[in-house]
């Protein structure tokens, strides 16, 4: 049985510890340590068997994660994503990094971006089902009446993370 290599790598944060996985240069996975579980059980379906290398750096991804956290809000913007979703998903995940930082829209908002404006629950699953959460900014989706909702992290990690991008919140 052929395993697929992957370069785990962990970075410290104000709000826990991020745990990434790339193939090569290009992100496959980014989630808070206590949702990895989760996202690792998704990577052994898209790729079969895992070989998980740990990875002190992380490649170009450690780089541009340590320089969003140091203030650069644009350093993740170039980062190469392997996300491996349905069409539907790709189309909303690629509008998402489109979002910028310090903006907020609504859900309704992202399926009209994406030309799907009544499927708003549509587009909630497949903002859920994001493999590289804050490269693929799904924190920057907020309810219809600006409250924070809906995210794998937890409130508190996106209200975090929109407060770090300088999102003025209600």
């Amino acid at each position: 049985m052929t395993t697929t290599a992957l370069f785990v790598t962990e970075l410290e944060t104000p709000q826990g510890a991020i745990v990434f996985a790339r193939r090569g240069e290009r992100l496959v996975a980014l989630c808070f340590r206590d949702y990895w579980p989760r996202l690792e059980k998704d990577l052994e379906k898209r790729f079969g068997a895992l070989e998980l290398v740990p990875d002190a750096k992380g490649g170009e991804a450690g780089r541009a994660l340590r320089r969003y956290l140091g203030g650069d809000l644009t350093a993740l913007d170039a980062l190469e994503v392997d996300t491996q979703g349905t069409p539907f998903q790709e189309k909303v995940w690629s509008r998402l990094r489109k979002i910028p930082a310090g903006a907020t829209w609504s859900y309704a908002d992202l399926a009209r971006a994406v030309g799907k404006p009544s499927a708003v629950r549509a587009v909630a699953g497949a903002n859920a089902r994001n493999p590289v959460s804050v490269v693929v900014p799904c924190h920057r989706v907020i309810a219809a009446d600006g409250k924070l909702s809906g995210y794998g992290g937890g409130v508190g990690r996106k209200r975090w993370l929109l407060t770090h991008e300088g999102a003025l919140l209600a």
